[in-house]
């Protein structure tokens, strides 16, 4: 077993946002939900998971996970290939929602607690496409903008100036519907990079 496979094994028997929270405890029983391998050449690195994924156990299962796969140019066999892609979101558990019935934040205790830890160990990393304004936050540093609009408009200098390379993009939820139409040069600037690193990367 790996070092890494050992701390992933931490990490979904975490339940330090229930037990030892930073504020209001987690109102539900903790679900972590990532994947990971030292093979990994691709990280998605997002904000939470929702109640679908909360319910499922895997990434991205829902109509977000759909968009997301079409943006890369993916099907699932590949995108749930653990030794080609890790996903790791900010917040490993699905984090409940507001009075609005949006979902709230990523948890703060994972990112302090796992993430340095688990990036250490992705070795094989060459791409990392990060996903709302947290994971921008985290891997972006100073080449984040007051947005997430404006630091997707400058995903290129992301992408030219890291390394491994980063490629901020917004959430795929249909909550960005209204984004994506507004902002059509994301799709025909930026989307057809993406497919073109996973397609190098994943070997598909």
């Amino acid at each position: 077993m790996s070092d890494l496979e050992k701390l992933l094994g931490e990490v979904r028997a975490c339940r330090i946002c229930r037990d030892r929270p930073e504020g209001p405890a987690l109102p539900h029983e903790p679900r972590p939900v990532l994947q990971a391998s030292p093979t990994a050449r691709l990280l998605i690195a997002g904000q939470a998971p929702g109640t679908r994924v909360h319910a499922s156990g895997r990434p991205f299962t829902d109509p977000s996970g759909d968009r997301l796969r079409q943006w890369l140019g993916i099907g699932p066999d590949i995108f749930y290939d653990e030794t080609r892609i890790a996903i790791l979101p900010m917040g490993f558990c699905f984090p409940g929602l507001d009075r609005s019935g949006s979902d709230l934040p990523p948890r703060p205790e994972c990112a302090a607690r796992w993430r340095r830890r688990l990036m250490r160990r992705l070795t094989a990393l060459e791409l990392v496409l990060v996903i709302g304004q947290y994971a921008q936050a985290w891997h972006l540093g100073a080449l984040r903008k007051p947005s997430v609009s404006e630091t997707v408009y400058n995903w290129r200098e992301c992408f030219e100036s890291l390394d491994p390379p980063v490629i901020p993009l917004p959430h795929p939820s249909w909550r960005n519907n209204a984004w994506i139409a507004g902002n059509p040069w994301f799709e025909a600037d930026v989307v057809p990079v993406v497919q073109r690193e996973v397609k190098r990367l994943v070997g598909q």
